[in-house]
């Protein structure tokens, strides 16, 4: 009986573990990302890389589209040239314009496509980086979603659009999420300081405690000057005494 059981709990810790080694198993299968290189920061210009993985074993990819957000147009946009792929930049009109470094623009970038020029394209088993120099960046959200289309050599298509939702799992195809840092504003801690060292000036030329204090410390060094006048004094006519 007691022989029964411990095989028994060896048989089920075996099927345990034989199922955790197949989850660690199984890939984690990678999607099209961007990701910036250095910091994105709100109201700023940031250079971004979007991360093409080739999941596939017999196709490469070809062409990849990505759509821009239209809540928060760039009016900015420039590719990095890239050997081997031709890049087109599409822009369209707002509905309401910018206004950028005292210009009103009335356009934006709504898509960048790049396009394998020879055909090759990203082959099995490895990814590609398409940079972009974009800006400014809106100072009104901590996040840009882009939506990307992946087209494989065979015409399959690959739609990274869905929008990842705080508190859930990711989707299965989730569309590329760019998070921006906090402004980058040198003055801000300078000017705060400034102010503050201001205040406390204004503060220690009208405080009537501080006046009190400074008068106080007068009338005592007065007092000692003259003591110490009285005391060279009577030491002199000391001096006189002993020599009559």
């Amino acid at each position: 009986m007691q022989a029964s059981r411990i095989a028994s709990r060896v048989t089920a810790a075996a099927a345990v573990a034989g199922t955790a080694v197949l989850a660690l198993s199984v890939p984690a299968f990678a999607h099209v990302s961007v990701q910036p290189e250095g910091a994105a920061a709100k109201g700023g210009y940031a250079v971004v890389d979007f991360k093409v993985p080739n999941e596939r074993d017999n196709a490469s990819t070809t062409r990849l589209e990505v759509d821009f957000p239209a809540d928060h147009p760039l009016a900015s946009v420039m590719p990095e040239p890239l050997a081997g792929w031709n890049v087109k930049v599409t822009k369209s009109k707002l509905d309401k314009p910018l206004t950028m470094h005292g210009q009103k623009i009335d356009e934006a970038v709504t898509k960048v496509t790049w396009t394998a020029a020879d055909g090759k394209g990203v082959q099995p088993g490895y990814f590609q980086k398409f940079p972009l120099s974009i800006g400014a960046l809106p100072g009104n959200t901590d996040q840009l979603v882009f939506k990307a289309l992946q087209t494989y050599s065979d015409k399959e298509v690959v739609r990274w659009i869905e929008v990842p939702q705080a508190g859930q799992d990711e989707p299965e195809n989730p569309a590329p999420v760019l998070t921006l840092s906090a402004a980058a504003d040198g003055h801000g801690a300078a000017n705060a300081q400034d102010a503050s060292d201001e205040t406390g000036s204004t503060a220690a030329a009208t405080d009537p405690g501080s006046h009190d204090t400074d008068t106080t410390a007068r009338v005592l060094g007065i007092i000692g000057i003259v003591v110490g006048v009285a005391g060279v004094a009577y030491g002199v006519l000391a001096g006189r005494r002993r020599t009559a």
